[in-house]
Parts: C-alpha cells; sequence; structure tokens
C-alpha cells in the first residue's frame, strides 16, 4: 500500500507559480516512475508530466511544456510539479499518480498508474 497526499495548490492569477508537492508514505518511491494529472470540471483526467524511476528522463503534456517542470527527492520521498506562467486553462484538480513497476517508464495513460493521490486543486484566474 502506498498513500499519496499532494499539497500546494490554491488560488492565483494568471501569470503567477505554484509549486505542488505529493509526499508518499508505506512504500519509497525510489525505483518508481511517477506522475502528474489533473482534471478539470466536465474534462476527462489528462497528463500533465511524468518523471522516470531514474530521473533522469521528464515528460510532458505539449500544453505545459516550458511552463512546468516534474522533479523527486527519493530521500523525502515526494515529488514536485512547480507550475509557472500559469494560465486560466490550467485550472483543475491535479492528482500525483506512481507506477509501482520496479524501473518501468513514466506513462502518460492513467490506467498505467497504480496509486493516487486525493487531489489538489489549483485554480487561476484571468
Amino acid at each position: 500500500q502506498v498513500q499519496l497526499v499532494e499539497s500546494g495548490g490554491g488560488l492565483v492569477q494568471a501569470g503567477e507559480s505554484l509549486r505542488l508537492s505529493c509526499a508518499a508514505s508505506g512504500r519509497t518511491l525510489s525505483g518508481y516512475s511517477m506522475g502528474w494529472f489533473r482534471q478539470a470540471p466536465g474534462k476527462e483526467r489528462e497528463f500533465v508530466a511524468g518523471i522516470r524511476w531514474s530521473g533522469g528522463s521528464t515528460y510532458y503534456a505539449d500544453s505545459v511544456k516550458g511552463r512546468f517542470t516534474i522533479s523527486r527527492d527519493d530521500a523525502k520521498n515526494t515529488v514536485y510539479l512547480q507550475m509557472s506562467s500559469l494560465k486560466p486553462e490550467d485550472t483543475a484538480v491535479y492528482y500525483c499518480a506512481v507506477r509501482l513497476r520496479y524501473y518501468a517508464s513514466a506513462s502518460g495513460r492513467p490506467d498505467d498508474y497504480d496509486y493516487w493521490g486525493q487531489g489538489t486543486q489549483v485554480t487561476v484566474s484571468s
């Protein structure tokens, strides 16, 4: 069992920044790839960013590329999503997820992830 808890969401104005954190307990994240997803009202959950178990490779949705950065600190068992130049269309509930397959790559498919956090709301006003 893995428990994931996201934090850092909030209400910001367009152009501002936020950093989301995803803290894990119950199992170390070392060796597992992680992902961030988001879901806006009335829309399907979509991939935002992923980071390989080694931290050496990162992946981004085209809509956030150049503005968001995913990182991980395995010593703290935490994954981060630094979001800059936020836009109103970034408004959503953001979820982190872990893929419990040793040394598997990160994936953009929600079904490839095994555990999810409860989500944190990000609202960007224009």
